[in-house]
């Protein structure tokens, strides 16, 4: 007897989370950018619009074009679902809100002139997570170290050196947001909590 093979909805907030980055691109395309400006592009906009709150979070679902929504979901399809899988769905929420939180807020207080938007920050996040999934109590994995020093060397150099228009301060701070959730969460998986 032949097996069926089907397709199975595996990772629901990452396919999600892509999903909704897939239409937020499609409505800045479709509205020549106005979509983003309104709800998928954090920017120094008034304390006193209630909208500026939420592109605080809402900014990680925009992006500039589709080669930036493209590089993006690479990375968040191919790393979401394992870590979706090992911490649960719950923890992949707020590792993506705290993210967008730290990057959004950074981004406003420090960067007034520059508009953020895309998923690069949780893509970084993911990233310094995952360098985290072998971590067992009293250790640091080698993996970690090499992951932190190429990556977020990398994002330093380059804010530094290049004007290409990237925001390495949300690749950082993402990176930063992964490697602290990725070490809270495998601590407690470590204990069995």
């Amino acid at each position: 007897m032949k097996k069926k093979f089907k397709i199975t909805f595996n990772a629901p907030v990452i396919l999600s989370f892509a999903a909704i980055c897939f239409i937020a691109t499609l409505l800045n395309y479709m509205t020549k950018g106005r979509s983003n400006m309104l709800l998928f592009m954090t920017y120094h906009s008034p304390l006193t619009s209630p909208l500026t709150y939420v592109r605080f979070i809402t900014h990680v679902f925009g992006h500039a074009g589709w080669v930036h929504f493209i590089g993006n979901m690479s990375y968040i399809l191919l790393l979401g679902p394992m870590l979706e899988e090992k911490h649960g769905p719950a923890n992949m929420i707020e590792v993506i809100i705290a993210t967008g939180l730290v990057t959004g807020i950074i981004n406003y207080i420090f960067f007034p002139n520059i508009a953020l938007c895309g998923a690069s920050g949780v893509v970084f996040a993911f990233i310094l997570m995952s360098s985290f999934t072998g971590f067992r109590q009293g250790e640091i994995p080698l993996t970690f170290i090499l992951v932190a020093v190429f990556y977020l060397g990398q994002q330093i150099y380059q804010g530094i050196a290049l004007d290409d228009n990237i925001s390495n301060m949300a690749h950082i701070f993402g990176g930063i947001v992964g490697a602290i959730t990725g070490f809270l969460l495998n601590k407690k998986t470590d204990k069995g909590v």
